[in-house]
C-alpha cells in the first residue's frame, strides 16, 4: 500500500550502534504526535491480550553526516514539516527540562544535530530527505 504521507528518521552515521537505536527511538515517539491519524489501532492477540499501537505506515530510516544533517534540517523548517530533533548535547542530560533547555540555548542554524524524524506529505519528505541513503 502506498501512503500519500511518509515518515523519515535520520541518524548521523558516525554515532555508535546504542546512540542510533537510542536517537531513532526517541525521534518516533515524538512523531507519535504529529497528527492523530499517524498512529493506527491498538492490535489484539487470539488470547484477548491488547497491545499498544504503532505508526499506520512504514518508517524510513536514513544515514547522513553532519552536512547532511543539517541541510535535511533546514530543508525540513522551510516546508513547516512536523520534525523531531536529537542534539548530542542530549547525550549529557538526564531529564525533560535540561533537554528542552539545551535545545533552547541554540539557533537553529547552529544545532548540533545528531538525528531528525519528519512526517508530511510523501513528496514534500522527498524533497527534503532527497539525496539521503538508507540506513544499513
Amino acid at each position: 500500500m502506498r501512503f500519500d504521507t511518509k515518515i523519515a528518521v535520520i541518524v548521523r552515521a558516525d554515532l555508535a550502534d546504542w546512540q542510533k537505536l537510542n536517537v531513532t527511538a526517541f525521534l518516533s515517539s515524538g512523531l507519535a504526535h504529529a497528527t492523530d491519524e499517524i498512529v493506527g489501532k491498538p492490535y489484539e492477540d487470539a488470547s484477548g491480550n491488547v497491545y499498544l499501537p504503532m505508526f499506520r505506515e512504514p518508517v524510513l530510516v536514513y544515514a547522513a553526516d553532519a552536512p547532511a544533517l543539517t541541510r535535511t534540517h533546514a530543508r525540513a523548517l522551510s516546508r513547516d514539516l512536523p520534525t523531531a530533533l536529537y542534539t548530542e548535547e542530549l547525550f549529557g542530560t538526564n531529564n525533560e527540562d535540561d533537554n528542552r533547555a539545551v535545545v533552547r540555548a541554540i539557533d537553529a542554524d547552529a544545532l548540533n544535530l545528531v538525528g531528525l524524524a519528519l512526517h508530511g506529505p510523501r513528496s514534500q519528505v522527498d524533497k527534503v530527505t532527497k539525496g539521503l541513503k538508507l540506513h544499513g
